[in-house]
């Protein structure tokens, strides 16, 4: 006990002693913040959510140009939001100032602020699509190099995988304007064999793409890698959710759009051609084809799919023998019908195997898995959206001979009430190999279930919102061997006190799992509290948070974490960035997470359990306008074990040090 205590009382102390000595986070990442939680940082869907972010900072948007597409990239923007925003740029444009934002009637004071990151005032505005001679002249290039060095070994560094033990990537993008986009991702994995194997061509995974918009009655055309949304997601969703708490604002926008994939990520992307043309006024037809090699986990005495694998590793023998050794074709087609706040629309989805899926349906929660190797899916979207307003939904189905439908009703009561209603049934029997929706269970798939939320402002200072969510599931689930149910709650509140901000989230969380002999379900409980205090000033940023979690199963587990995180800004070329922070669990189900500052474009959102310290250094500096570059240290050192991971990730010390480099150049 006296060692632990000690332990504790050193964190603490280095704690105390960073707010004596040394901005944590931009606006919009203190909003991701607020919303996440462990669940949400730990899916591949919030790092999309992140990426897409940065990258809208780093390339804003005009905002006398933007459109009804454009606004939708925006996770903190609700129908009602991007209406208002679309009818007074249409009515009042050209703006002149970001300032007028504060004109747009319902705009909250913190959503205001978020979008001066990510919009600007244009010198002009052109009518129609630039002259090549213009692209050429005017255009802006930008190159960003990123690699991570470890300063320990894997148990697979030595045995095991086939490359070395850096990761790095490149990206390069140009950008003309709102008009035009293009770019290449080249993206390495650690322990990935580099211009060897498979990947004599270099690195692991590439992107390419080429976006463009505006071009006469084609509101957008994209080549290449890509991403396609429509409707609320039961058939097509390649964007992203951020989940229950970011429902209460933004749920209930009908998409159609297509964005080019310039991430990272391996997964979760079309391969092809995209279009989006005005047929009509309010009346666009978008179309797309895709031919897509995946990775797949064959079945040994047929050859056909088991499991379609998107983690996009090729480290061993094994996981290299997965890639692309299956294809996917694609197409489909959506039409969008826009008049007055009213819309309607239509989207068909067709996918075709060159082997068949045949997955384990003996195990009882698989039994109505997709299976074969033709797909199709329907679906009509359909709502309308006012100034207080908005009654959003989509009804889908397809080969499966079932039904999805997902409705929400969002109602503005006045500049500070807003209340959300949504309500959803996903037949068991129910698929798609592309949905991606508002769920508990993860998938569009066997569950029913109503949620209320509500998002209250009662002054500029104060900010509160509250949801509720209870969800049916009527089939067995993994762990679930019965029909099981889950009840889901969060509060949260925060503060202005001008220099400082005040902030605390509680999250209640119930769902019925197996008992010890899998004779009935019982109720998993989870508890789940923070507490946090930003202070900022011109020069100087901190933030000190406290979190503790408590769930209960077939035994108790709690486990907390104190933390802080220091940004200093020293001129104008340099600054600095410091977080440290001492966690103490009982297991992995009282793991807890922390933010932390990292790299462009880098999701940083570590989950930590036993017990340790984990701190974090960080300098950039911006050497000219257009050449910028930083470094990161980071150390997890662990006091309850000799060993970190398993397997091929096995790390045979208490303690791991990563070292990111990054440097980016505009052109």
């Amino acid at each position: 006990m006296f060692r632990v205590s000690l332990r504790f009382i050193v964190a603490l102390s280095l704690l105390v002693g960073i707010q004596q000595s040394v901005v944590a986070q931009r606006p919009w990442e203190q909003y991701l913040d607020m919303l996440a939680d462990v669940a949400d940082v730990e899916s591949a869907a919030w790092e999309s959510a992140y990426e897409d972010l940065c990258e809208l900072e780093e390339h804003p948007m005009d905002v006398n140009t933007i459109t009804r597409e454009d606004l939708e990239r925006f996770p903190f923007l609700n129908a009602m939001d991007i209406e208002n925003i679309c009818y007074y740029v249409y009515r009042y444009a050209p703006l002149k100032s970001l300032g007028e934002l504060a004109m747009i009637e319902g705009m909250d004071y913190a959503k205001r602020q978020l979008l001066t990151f990510f919009l600007y005032i244009g010198e002009t505005q052109e009518q129609r699509f630039p002259k090549l001679q213009n692209i050429v002249k005017y255009g802006r290039s930008d190159l960003l190099v990123t690699g991570k060095v470890p300063f320990y070994k894997r148990k697979g560094d030595d045995n095991g995988y086939l490359g070395y033990p850096y990761r790095h990537s490149i990206r390069y993008n140009f950008h003309y304007g709102d008009y035009l986009k293009a770019g290449v991702v080249a993206a390495q994995d650690a322990g990935e064999p580099f211009f060897a194997n498979k990947n004599k061509d270099g690195y692991d995974f590439y992107s390419y793409y080429l976006m463009l918009r505006k071009l006469g009655r084609f509101k957008t055309v994209v080549l290449g890698k890509y991403r396609a949304n429509f409707g609320l997601g039961l058939v097509i969703n390649n964007d992203f959710m951020l989940g229950k708490a970011a429902a209460i604002t933004t749920f209930g926008r009908s998409n159609a759009s297509f964005s080019p994939h310039s991430s990272t990520m391996s997964a979760n992307y079309l391969q092809g051609a995209a279009a989006t043309v005005t047929l009509l006024k309010g009346l666009d037809l978008s179309a797309f084809l895709s031919y897509l090699p995946i990775d797949g986990t064959l079945n040994d005495e047929d050859g056909t799919i088991a499991t379609i694998v998107d983690a996009g590793y090729h480290r061993t023998e094994s996981e290299l023998e997965r890639k692309n050794n299956s294809k996917q074709f694609t197409t489909g087609a959506n039409l969008h019908y826009f008049n007055s706040g009213f819309h309607a629309s239509a989207t068909f989805l067709f996918t075709s195997l060159n082997r068949d899926l045949r997955p384990n349906t003996n195990t009882l929660y698989r039994r109505f898995y997709a299976s074969g190797n033709d797909f199709w899916n329907v679906s009509v979207d359909y709502g309308y959206t006012g100034s207080r307003f908005s009654v959003n939904g989509e009804t889908a189905t397809g080969d499966c001979g079932a039904i999805a439908t997902l409705n929400s009703l969002t109602l503005k009561i006045n500049d500070e009430l807003s209340l959300m209603a949504l309500q959803r049934f996903y037949g068991k029997k129910y698929y798609s190999l592309y949905a991606l929706s508002f769920s508990e269970g993860g998938h569009v798939q066997d569950e029913s279930g109503v949620y209320a939320g509500l998002s209250w402002h009662p002054s500029r200072k104060l900010d509160m919102s509250f949801y509720s969510d209870f969800a049916y599931f009527a089939w067995p689930k993994y762990q679930a061997s019965l029909a099981s149910r889950s009840w889901d709650h969060l509060l949260t509140a925060s503060y202005d006190f001008g220099k400082w901000v005040l902030a605390g989230r509680y999250r209640l969380k119930m769902r019925q799992k197996d008992n010890e002999d899998n004779t009935g379900l019982l109720y998993r409980t989870e508890h789940r509290g923070r507490l946090s205090a930003v202070y900022q000033n011109d020069k100087l940023q901190l933030k000190t948070q406290a979190d503790v979690v408590c769930c209960n199963f077939t035994k108790q587990s709690t486990g907390w974490m104190v933390s802080q995180n220091a940004r200093y800004v020293f001129n104008k070329t340099i600054n600095a960035s410091l977080s440290l922070g001492y966690f103490h669990t009982d297991d992995y189900d009282s793991r807890v997470y922390s933010y932390e500052r990292g790299m462009l474009y880098a999701f940083n959102f570590p989950v930590f359990y036993g017990e340790g310290i984990r701190y974090m250094g960080m300098i950039r500096a911006d050497i000219s306008r257009n050449l910028m570059v930083q470094a990161r240290l980071a150390t997890t050192n662990y006091f309850d074990r000799s060993t970190i991971g398993t397997g091929y990730q096995l790390i045979a010390h208490s303690s791991m040090t990563d070292l990111d480099i990054q440097l980016r150049w505009k052109f």
